[in-house]
């Protein structure tokens, strides 16, 4: 199956880029482009869309409010010159947000996370309904693949959510399971774990830095949402 790409850039320059670049990926269809929220709106409602590449900044209506009028919206990789926005992008659970001038090593990254979502959300693979069990605050079952793991929960660094599933990073390995991030939260001890966004939760103890919009952790930085900043500053406040 392919994936259908519809690409919206008031820029023609910036178009051309991305066609080019998607011209390397036998696994994308590229279905239209054009260059402003109104048509892609358009776009979307007479053809499967199962990617978007979208700048935010454009005459009329921006692209996020494209995005927020979508009951639906397709995977998102935004693409501006506009750093400020990115934060925003992530509110809107976006795959991925990439700068302008976006060079290809940097595309191709973003397409990797979108290749690893669109694998997971067409395996065929008999997952149970049942929800993970936890056993005291020591470890919890997760079924992963095929199998259910024991999972110590001191072992967690971070959670990210990838809409249906969800990525957990541990110090040497990474894990994907069908679950929400919500259930775990409930789950999960709250004295040990801080959600800092729609997509994110950490263990309080694995954090290395902070400052009022990223959390720092095994070395990369993960934003806080707009709707989790005060309770992150109270609680890494408390800690500190």
């Amino acid at each position: 199956m392919k994936i259908k790409t519809l690409i919206v850039d008031d820029e023609p320059h910036a178009i051309e880029i991305i066609q080019k670049y998607i011209k390397d990926f036998s696994q994308v269809e590229l279905v239209a482009t054009c260059n402003n929220a109104v048509q892609a709106f358009q776009i979307l409602q007479q053809n499967q869309i199962d990617l978007i590449f979208l700048d935010i900044k454009m005459p009329g209506l921006l692209g996020t409010d494209l995005i927020r009028t979508l009951k639906t919206p397709p995977k998102i990789i935004f693409t501006t010159a506009y750093q400020d926005y990115a934060l925003e992008g992530f509110d809107l659970n976006a795959v991925d947000y990439l700068l302008k001038p976006i060079p290809f090593d940097r595309f191709l990254k973003a397409m990797d996370k979108v290749f690893d979502l669109y694998k997971l959300q067409h395996q065929k693979i008999g997952f149970p309904s049942h929800l993970p069990e936890t056993k005291g605050d020591d470890f919890m079952y997760l079924r992963v693949e095929r199998k259910t793991l024991k999972i110590n929960v001191n072992d967690i660094y971070w959670m990210e959510s990838l809409k249906d599933y969800i990525k957990i990073t541990l110090k040497d390995k990474v894990l994907i399971s069908k679950q929400k991030i919500g259930v775990l939260e409930e789950l999960l001890p709250s004295d040990k774990f801080i959600r800092i966004h729609r997509s994110f939760m950490v263990a309080t103890d694995k954090i290395e830095s902070y400052h009022a919009y990223a959390i720092g952790i095994l070395g990369k930085e993960l934003p806080i949402g707009r709707n989790y900043k005060a309770e992150c500053k109270k609680r890494l406040t408390q800690a500190s």
